[in-house]
């Protein structure tokens, strides 16, 4: 394999152990999977033996850091109580339970302030946070940069910095890079890659950045719409892709797919193209 840590989003719906087999058998050296029903509710009991067989998988094939994803229903800066509650709740439970498969990431999206203003969506993300974080928690909770969708917080590295500075464990935190998002946001990864790296850095820093998203859009630069296509089919382009895996400050980070398919072989044909473009940069001319 070409070194890429590099992988999709899986389904539970079978059980943890089998969602490991999956892995495997498409060649993934991470993955993403909902930590309950992306809709929300509560979470399946977890199975002791399912999640031996799980752990044991991922250590036999050298598989994680993992990037688990909060449900999209989860909003830390709603406007209704009783919405933020559930999520801080359901945030507890989800990184109680990463707690039993240590050292993996937990990603969610930072929330809408539904027209309370960013200011106030930003001071709830924050509060929310700081009540959900434990001190020592051996999980990193990033948040995923957005791409501006109506009152959307996390649509700016500013925006995601701010969240960070207001947050008391800032060590727990980093940041998942979304490569639809970002350009429908307005940050040129097409014209400019190592630009928009430069400007990350700048505002929240590289040592920040432990995972990206890697789909292509079906929307221009900075239409704030956020709708992934497969990779090089989209207004991103394949030769994006080449830059973001061959890109030496992206070395490290896990990369998870998220392009719209009908099944495993179309993760394990992105998963292959993907290190082909790798390992077309490596190979000498």
């Amino acid at each position: 394999m070409s070194g890429l840590l590099i992988g999709c989003h899986l389904s539970t719906a079978n059980g943890y152990a089998a969602m490991a087999a999956d892995a495997v058998h498409i060649n993934a050296t991470t993955f993403a999977f909902f930590t309950r029903n992306p809709r929300g509710g509560n979470a399946r009991e977890l199975d002791e033996r399912d999640l031996g067989l799980f752990l044991a998988t991922l250590e036999e094939h050298g598989i994680g850091p993992l990037v688990a994803h909060a449900p999209y229903t989860y909003n830390l800066c709603s406007s209704k109580p009783e919405t933020v509650e559930f999520a801080r709740r359901a945030m507890r439970e989800d990184l109680a339970r990463m707690e039993r498969m240590p050292g993996h990431l937990y990603n969610f999206h930072p929330g809408a302030h539904v027209k309370q203003g960013v200011d106030e969506g930003i001071r709830l993300i924050c509060e929310g946070l700081n009540e959900v974080l434990e001190p020592g928690q051996r999980t990193t909770v990033l948040l995923e940069t957005m791409a501006g969708k109506g009152t959307e917080i996390g649509r700016s590295f500013e925006e995601l910095a701010r969240i960070i500075e207001g947050v008391t464990h800032d060590e727990l935190l980093g940041v998942c890079l979304d490569t639809c998002h970002v350009a429908d946001a307005g940050y040129d990864i097409v014209g400019d890659l190592d630009g928009v790296l430069d400007e990350f850095d700048r505002v929240i820093g590289l040592t920040r950045l432990r995972a990206l998203h890697l789909n292509d859009s079906k929307n221009p630069l900075g239409s704030h719409k956020d709708r992934h296509e497969r990779i090089g089919e989209g207004t991103l382009g394949l030769e994006t892709f080449r830059a973001v895996v061959t890109n030496p400050r992206l070395v490290g980070p896990p990369m998870v797919l998220e392009t719209p398919q009908t099944g495993l072989d179309g993760w394990a044909a992105e998963i292959a193209l993907l290190r082909s473009l790798k390992i077309d940069h490596l190979s000498p001319q």
